[in-house]
């Protein structure tokens, strides 16, 4: 045999051993990094971070990571599971958003058009510019009609009174109750500032939602079932809980003195409410959630079904509000929520449901990521340039908790570092 022929034969033969050899080693790092974040999550349930947690992620295809620790309810036996229900609470804004661009793309719904075309009411929203000597506000015309654009983008002029404390005092003015009642009075809060000045938090996607019945001529949570839920496979995700849903239900629990829970027995969305609650209302699981993550990762595809176009969801995950950015929410109560703002010293902007990551995040997600969270400490990401999502689950108060919101940036940490 020539020296030539040989040295052919011995490197074909190493690079087959090599190939062989990655399937196992594959699954070897998959275990590894399984195995550290199952010792994370176990380690904060054993320090009473949180009562209980479920983490997962996924790649383009399918779940890559599944974690489970913990208990639904302090105190009773049931444990967490992959499968628990939970308040999903301002995850809700996502699902509503992608429920509004099939909308758009059937020209049903213009981003751009003023709202009030769709909504009338929303066209008699004044912005409040302060209060009498008797305590009740003075408002004003805005100078321009709030858009859908900028309802998915919260640049309509909206607020939470979690985070306004002229909004507390303008619905205690004028007994508006709070967004989770679901009464149709609660949407009757003014404008902070004019349309598309600046970015605040707020009240825009429960707007959107109305929207959503106005041009589908359905309920919200009936149009997402048929034309999200339903073909995706979330089976467990709804305003109303089923009775196969809160047989696995979790409770949210309050952080109290010496960092002790109690769970919020009473503390649920109105089940029969005058409105279903596009910012905030759904309930759902992680694997449910990952099914909404892959169809961003895919753009839009869902097995055969192409559920949004793939320029739709370029559009989605881009910014979509000009030079304004996301800033620091300070809270007005500090026992349902902290101040929030994550990553702070990031630049953040908003696509069309979004917070997107300007620049690397600590954890390791590239710049153009997508983020946002639920009020109950719920978070979730989506990174379209690794191709890589993740669910995180608790039931904690006060929001941006500092526990259970550090345990979901070592989450994301953890995943990207293997």
């Amino acid at each position: 045999m020539s020296i030539s022929r040989r040295r052919f034969l011995v490197a074909g033969s190493a690079a087959l051993a090599v190939a062989a050899s990655s399937p196992a080693r594959a699954r070897s790092r998959e275990a590894a990094r399984k195995g550290k974040i199952d010792a994370l999550l176990q380690r904060a349930i054993d320090a009473g971070d949180v009562p209980g947690v479920v983490a997962m992620a996924t790649d383009r295809n399918s779940v890559i990571y599944e974690g489970a620790y913990g208990k639904r309810i302090l105190g009773q036996p049931a444990p967490m599971t992959a499968d628990t229900v939970v308040w999903i609470a301002s995850m809700t804004k996502a699902l509503t958003a992608a429920g509004v661009m099939q909308l758009v793309e059937q020209g049903k719904l213009d981003l751009d058009a003023p709202a009030a075309k769709v909504v009338p009411d929303i066209a008699t929203i004044e912005v409040l510019e302060g209060f009498d000597a008797a305590g009740q506000p003075r408002t004003r015309p805005p100078k321009r009609p709030i858009t859908l654009r900028h309802l998915l983008t919260h640049t309509a002029g909206f607020g939470y009174d979690t985070f306004s404390e002229d909004l507390a005092k303008y619905q205690t003015a004028k007994n508006i109750p709070g967004i989770i009642a679901c009464q149709n009075a609660t949407l009757r809060t003014p404008l902070l500032f004019d349309p598309g000045e600046r970015w605040f938090y707020g009240i825009n996607f429960d707007w959107a939602g109305k929207m959503v019945e106005a041009a589908s001529g359905k309920k919200l949570g009936r149009y997402l079932e048929e034309s999200l839920f339903a073909p995706l496979g979330m089976t467990s995700t709804a305003f109303k809980i089923t009775p196969s849903m809160r047989e696995r239900l979790a409770r949210v629990h309050q952080r109290g003195d010496n960092d002790a829970f109690t769970p919020l027995i009473n503390l649920e969305v109105p089940q029969e409410p005058e409105f279903e609650m596009g910012g905030g209302g759904l309930y759902g699981t992680a694997g449910d959630y990952l099914r909404f993550v892959r169809l961003i990762l895919n753009r839009g595809k869902a097995g055969g079904d192409q559920l949004l176009k793939p320029e739709t969801v370029d559009l989605m995950t881009r910014n979509n509000m000009g030079d304004s950015r996301v800033t620091l929410l300070k809270t007005t109560a500090p026992p349902l929520s902290n101040d929030v703002e994550f990553f702070p010293g990031l630049p953040k902007t908003w696509g069309l449901g979004f917070e997107i990551n300007m620049e690397k995040a600590p954890t390791g997600r590239p710049a153009g990521g997508l983020m946002w969270a639920g009020f109950a400490n719920t978070y979730y990401w989506i990174d379209p340039v690794t191709g890589i999502g993740g669910v995180y689950l608790s039931q904690v108060l006060p929001f941006a908790d500092k526990k259970s919101l550090s345990l979901y940036y070592a989450f994301e940490t953890a995943m990207y570092a293997a």
